[in-house]
């Protein structure tokens, strides 16, 4: 249970991505949500095996509001797995990034824990690990003011549109994503649960359901993200325009086709015991990886055993040294040095010196995020509240979508 949602759902692409941009020309459509506060808070698209032009169908008009005010937030969600336990890869890599992206955009954080039943897993395990997840994403700078984390089953609609989404979703399109075929050769034909094959179109549907324009993907993640823009307008296709319009709706695009959002350096942080591999939890040795969580002595550890190499100072870039080029990376993405300062300031060092210097600097870095993460932690009152009131938000967006879909899908609605 442990990547983020797009790393979850990752694969390089098979299929080149299509600009939507020149049949939009009044709204940009991009792919891709701590401190303690009172909580409050001409396309075209294949369909079936050969293309049809969308020229004819309807575009949705901006709403007034974005007309009005340049000051209107683009929306990005980013869902992470409940794993409990983030290392500095996932923080550096995309923790970091996403937080500071509040700053730009409207942000829904969410843990995907539906997510993290398609493979087995330990049940006894998934709630604590989901709201230890919750306390890392708030200890790293989740802004309540700015942005709302939540767990992805306390909102229904994720579910609903998965459904109602997979009924214009082509069997061949899922058969080709490469991480079911992967993990199907690994686990068996007759032992793969159907989530597998299907957690693509949840995906799409935890992308979908709050008319995402951005999503923050690595460049290793862009199949699933490319899988998602094909079911937008596949949709939009089969239900929207005029034949919403028909059925009373207000006509044009049901969802945004969001686009990616690539990260800014630190994207990749590899493994300490091989600079070649990127860090992750599922490498067998904890050696390999610096918890956000591990202890001051473990850090100093970790450093102090990692693997290095004999070239005289230190450099980035040199091919024949990864590991180099590695920590050195690390090094100034935790203190927010250009690398020109970096390279100025280790060019002469040996590695015993820059090991500590890297330890101290990791120390005091994640410091202030241990002491963050053991206050929430302990007041399981106000973790929980600040959930829920995630949740609802992410509800009140969500309940729009599920409706516009019934109805463009003809559903009949309950009455009141």
């Amino acid at each position: 249970m442990g990547r983020s949602l797009l790393s979850h759902f990752s694969i390089l692409s098979n299929i080149s991505p299509r600009s939507i941009s020149s049949i939009l020309p009044n709204r940009v459509h991009l792919y891709n949500c701590s401190s303690r506060t009172s909580v409050l808070l001409q396309r075209r698209i294949q369909i079936g095996g050969s293309f049809r032009c969308l020229c004819s169908v309807a575009v949705s008009k901006p709403s007034t509001s974005e007309n009005s005010s340049s000051s209107v937030k683009k929306r990005i969600v980013s869902g992470v797995q409940p794993t409990g336990s983030i290392h500095l890869g996932n923080y550096l890599g995309a923790i970091k990034n996403w937080i500071e992206l509040q700053n730009t955009y409207e942000t829904l954080f969410f843990i995907v824990d539906l997510h993290a039943i398609t493979l087995p897993y330990d049940a006894s395990q998934l709630s604590k690990a989901t709201r230890d997840t919750a306390a890392i994403y708030l200890a790293c700078g989740v802004d309540l003011s700015r942005g709302s984390i939540f767990v992805q089953s306390h909102v229904r609609a994720h579910v609903e549109l998965m459904w109602l989404l997979s009924s214009a979703s082509p069997i061949g399109w899922l058969n080709r994503m490469i991480q079911f075929k992967e993990k199907s050769r690994k686990t068996g034909d007759d032992n793969v649960g159907v989530a597998l094959l299907t957690y693509p179109v949840l995906m799409a549907s935890d992308i979908l359901l709050y008319q995402s324009d951005f999503v923050p993907v690595g460049e290793d993640q862009k199949q699933h993200l490319e899988l998602t823009r094909e079911l937008a307008e596949r949709f939009n296709y089969l239900y929207g325009g005029r034949k919403w319009k028909q059925l009373g709706g207000r006509g044009g695009a049901i969802f945004k086709v969001p686009e990616p959002l690539i990260p800014p350096t630190g994207a990749r942080v590899m493994s300490l015991t091989d600079g070649l591999s990127k860090m992750s939890k599922s490498a067998p040795s904890d050696q390999s990886r610096i918890n956000l969580l591990d202890s001051k002595d473990v850090i100093a550890n970790k450093i102090k055993r990692c693997k290095t190499d004999s070239f005289p100072g230190l450099e980035f870039d040199n091919p024949e040294r990864p590991e180099c080029n590695n920590l050195l990376s690390v090094y100034q993405l935790i203190t927010y040095k250009t690398k020109q300062e970096v390279e100025e300031e280790c060019k002469n060092m040996n590695w015993g010196v820059f090991k500590t210097l890297l330890t101290d600097a990791l120390i005091e870095h994640l410091h202030p995020i241990q002491v963050h993460y053991a206050e929430i932690m302990s007041d399981a009152t106000y973790l929980d509240g600040i959930l829920a009131e995630g949740a609802s938000k992410a509800e009140t967006i969500a309940e729009v979508t599920i409706n516009n879909i019934y109805q463009a899908m003809g559903f009949l609605r309950r009455q009141a």
